[in-house]
């Protein structure tokens, strides 16, 4: 998987590229919550829940499903200072789009078992054709020079993008005006 920061900082950078109005902060964290939530399933390690299982890690946590339900159940939660010019039903589909943003990311990752992203229709586990970004170590393994490793390979097939289409979508906005 990217790490934590990664996925955080792609859907606040994504969702900035995205967002022509000011938002408030709290929506940025909010955001960047949904993000990481999906990894909240590496508490099944602990369990003894078999990876390979729909409820171990990149399981059903890790679905468009979950992502829909999560961003559904967050913006009928969460308080109108949050959510700004935004109805509850924009926002869930922006907490949506973040929580499912992490799947597709760990999509990326040279290793592990894939992503159960159908769950709970499917059991089976997809990756992206093109897997550049190394998987991160888990726990004290991050910080490692496997860690560091991982954090120039997200740099590079991550940040690095991200930081582009944010760039670029300020240029445009700027020329517009």
């Amino acid at each position: 998987m990217p790490t934590i920061f990664t996925h955080a900082a792609v859907a606040v950078g994504l969702g900035r590229s995205l967002s022509s109005q000011p938002r408030p902060a709290g929506f940025w964290w909010l955001l960047a919550l949904c993000a990481i939530l999906p990894d909240f399933d590496a508490i099944t390690f602990k369990l003894g829940i078999p990876y390979a299982s729909m409820w171990g890690h990149r399981g059903s946590t890790h679905s468009v499903v979950f992502a829909v339900l999560a961003g559904l159940a967050l913006a009928l939660l969460a308080p109108a200072r949050l959510r700004g010019t935004l109805s509850r039903v924009e926002l869930a589909g922006w907490l949506a789009a973040a929580t499912v943003s992490h799947p597709l990311l760990d999509m990326l990752t040279n290793g592990g078992l894939g992503v159960a992203l159908l769950a709970p229709f499917s059991g089976e586990r997809f990756f992206w054709p093109w897997r550049p970004v190394r998987v991160s170590p888990v726990g004290a393994g991050f910080f490692s020079w496997r860690g560091v490793a991982t954090l120039l390979s997200e740099l590079r097939w991550l940040w690095l993008p991200t930081l582009l289409v944010l760039l670029a979508a300020r240029w445009a906005r700027r020329k517009e005006r």
